[in-house]
């Protein structure tokens, strides 16, 4: 590879071309102060802190903007250098508010460091004030103009990273400042409120709007955002023993980068609501406070009290792909080594997971890991019946950065949505008719590959899905016309296609069908299994894949087998020393209808709300009641909970530790940040003390330790030997 030899400060280095000295800097522990630049951002070279001094020329330059070339002599700390450095903060400050004491950013003001290192404290300038108005009438962030020191970092991070287009420049000179178009105030704009630019900005100009506490907070630590199946990477602030703030963790390799949403970034009210803070017994038809140890036995002795008396498949289990991976491991271990019953499911994930289960059938598993990069460098993305920047917003942003490197988009959907915009083919198709529209596209597709090579090869001869479609019956059933079908397939041609779609095309007659038919249009554009390419599921909850992989399903074991393979059973007997049924266990509904039936007898419900996710919530609450035993572990009171016979309290994603699968396949590592309120305790740990009571030789009294074991009889989830927990972060 060619590489580029200069000198900074004295120091040899080498890097590649196009490398800006302050990179080369940066990559050899040379400090350069600046305010303007970010990595992920495109250079700007607006503050001018960063200027250096080419030794062989005498001239000062910017070296964010300044690429490397071959035998340059740069210093960055040469008295010219600290002179302009120092008067650059000291014209900054001065038109500065002074309110460090009362700023939301304190310590942490960038501006504020910068002039301490350069031994500024005061500036011995005329102050030339800058008001502007405080302007906090929107529910998540405060903007305090008048500390903006036109960084640009908050317009470039709107335009480069999340690509809204809210705010510009407005204005010129000393009034220059970021703004909406016409000035309207932020909740009246395009704007996102994703908190992009509050995390970006260098000083208070730009805060979250908090009530609970403003400053500095105690101390940060870094979790896994628990809000949807993207599996951001967060830096929470704490103070005392509560969340006071929440921003992206900044770190290149995770999934988000300098990125949220804003449910991510201001979940204030939920961190903040009534929460369960100590086991509860049913007494006299009423809930009551009790024991961690009369609760948890009471728990053990009356289901296997049941499972004695009308067998294991009287007792079933309802967990939560909002669980991690370790409790999720541990709950269906629960149910079919403690109870011996495959009675378990996660009804929230059950169509993400069909999709998923249809893939790897087709694959054989190739196609388990799909970084989201890919649908910013790729050739092309079909987006089918899916709208990313309401489900999984960050991975909306991909989409959009990609479209504007010219990535192209085809996107059919029965609505439009803000991707429509940056499509380069747009279909309003009628719901359900996903399939067909598929068939036409292929078709179109084959049918110019088969006239290319003069007669159709063996491989697509045997691909009658699209050899025989009949592309007028497409248009009928789709409700698009011909020329728009045309477009679409023109956009695709000759390009490695990804897709992206929603759970919701299971939800349909043919969905398996539909499944099918994007598989085969990947595979005939040569898109399958390819490391530029990918097949998206957008997945609601954090952890829809994990409790995949977890085998927390009614006919799936552990790394993805299916129950009903005797060879794959035999090895999970082998390895939990125990004899599994092969019957498939219940379903969630089938759960609510064994119920209703009195067959069913006891359940347990591990973070999850059957009135939410199962249709007709007052069939639910009737065969619910008809059960003799039902436990609730939860972080919520509510209806279920005042239904419970026991309620035992558990904790929030950012209270535990453990580790989520995110849709792109990625393992992600995090440990607490703050402890559960009052009594309540982790759910791994909850579940852990409950094995020991069912009669589990070895309890589980670590986290680490549910880790390892899923680490050694999960090979998905090893490498080389290590536990994920060492490799993944």
């Amino acid at each position: 590879m060619e590489t580029i030899a200069l000198i900074i400060d004295n120091k040899k280095i080498s890097c590649p071309p196009g490398t800006s000295i302050l990179e080369a800097a940066q990559q050899n522990g040379i400090k350069i102060p600046t305010l303007c630049y970010h990595p992920d951002l495109k250079p700007f070279g607006a503050c001018r802190l960063c200027l250096v001094e080419d030794e062989n020329t005498g001239r000062l330059m910017a070296s964010c903007v300044t690429p490397v070339a071959p035998n340059m002599s740069i210093r960055t700390d040469s008295p010219d250098i600290k002179r302009h450095r120092r008067n650059i903060v000291r014209l900054m400050m001065a038109e500065h508010p002074e309110s460090c004491i009362v700023c939301n950013k304190g310590n942490r003001c960038q501006l504020r460091a910068i002039a301490a290192q350069l031994g500024i404290g005061e500036t011995k300038l005329y102050s030339m004030p800058n008001y502007k108005p405080l302007e906090q009438a929107n529910e998540f962030i405060v903007r305090d103009l008048s500390k903006c020191i036109l960084c640009g970092k908050c317009i470039r991070a709107d335009h480069e990273l999340v690509v809204v287009g809210a705010i510009d420049y407005n204005h010129r000179g000393f009034i220059s400042r970021p703004a909406t178009v016409h000035e309207q105030p932020l909740e009246k704009s395009n704007c996102i409120f994703c908190g992009t630019c509050v995390s970006l900005c260098p000083t208070g100009a730009l805060s979250p709007k908090t009530e609970y506490y403003v400053g500095t907070p105690e101390r940060e630590s870094r979790s896994v955002c628990g809000f949807c199946g993207v599996g951001c990477s967060v830096t929470m602030g704490v103070v005392g023993d509560q969340i006071a703030e929440v921003s992206p963790s900044h770190v290149r390799t995770s999934v988000n980068g300098s990125t949220l949403c804003v449910r991510g970034h201001f979940p204030h009210e939920f961190l903040k609501a009534e929460r369960l803070t100590q086991p509860l017994l049913r007494k006299d038809g009423e809930p009551a406070p009790a024991s961690w140890e009369e609760s948890l036995e009471i728990v053990s002795t009356r289901i296997l009290d049941i499972r004695k008396q009308y067998g294991p498949q009287s007792v079933a289990f309802i967990g939560s792909s909002e669980c991690n991976n370790e409790e999720a491991y541990l709950f269906q271990k629960i149910a079919r080594v403690l109870v011996e019953t495959n009675n378990v499911d996660n009804p929230r994930a059950a169509y993400t997971q069909a999709v998923l289960r249809r893939i790897d059938e087709k694959t054989n598993g190739r196609c388990r890991k799909n970084p989201l990069a890919r649908l910013e460098n790729g050739d092309a993305v079909f987006i089918l019946n899916a709208d990313p920047g309401e489900m999984n917003t960050v991975a909306s942003f991909y989409l959009k950065r990609g479209s504007r490197k010219g990535v192209s988009l085809v996107m059919a959907n029965p609505v439009r949505t803000e991707l429509t915009a940056f499509s380069s083919a747009f279909l309003e198709i009628r719901p359900q008719s996903e399939f067909e529209l598929i068939k036409g596209i292929g078709a179109l597709l084959y049918e110019e590959q088969a006239t290319e090579n003069g007669c159709a090869s063996p491989e697509m001869q045997q691909r009658s899905l699209f050899s025989d479609t009949d592309l007028d019956k497409v248009c009928q059933a789709a409700g698009v016309n011909m020329d728009s079908l045309k477009q679409a397939a023109n956009v695709l041609r000759g390009k490695k296609v990804s897709v992206v779609t929603g759970d919701e095309i299971m939800l349909a007659e043919n969905g398996a069908e539909t499944v099918n038919a994007l598989l085969e249009l990947m595979a005939m554009t040569q898109s399958l299994g390819k490391e530029d390419t990918g097949f998206y599921v957008l997945a609601k909850a954090c952890n829809e894949t994990g409790a995949y992989d977890m085998g927390l399903l009614p006919d799936a074991l552990p790394g993805r087998q299916l129950l009903s393979d005797d060879s794959a059973r035999k090895h999970w007997e082998d390895t939990w020393k125990v004899r599994l049924s092969p019957d498939q266990g219940l379903s969630a509904v089938r759960m609510i209808e064994e119920a209703e039936k009195g067959n069913l007898k006891a359940l347990y419900i591990l973070r999850e709300n059957p009135f939410e996710i199962l249709p007709d919530p007052d069939r639910v609450r009737k065969a619910l009641e008809n059960l003799d035993f039902m436990v609730v572990q939860d972080i919520f009171p509510g209806e279920l909970t005042e239904m419970a016979d026991v309620v035992l309290p558990g904790a929030a994603f950012f209270e535990k530790g453990g580790s989520f699968t995110n849709m792109e396949g990625r393992i992600q590592v995090f440990e607490p940040v703050v402890s559960p309120p009052g009594e309540a305790r982790q759910d791994w740990e909850i579940l852990g003390h409950l094995t020991a009571k069912l009669g589990h030789s070895e309890p589980y009294d670590s986290v680490e330790k549910i880790k390892q074991e899923i680490a050694r009889v999960i090979p998905m989830y090893s490498e080389d030997g290590r536990t994920y927990g060492d490799w993944i972060r």
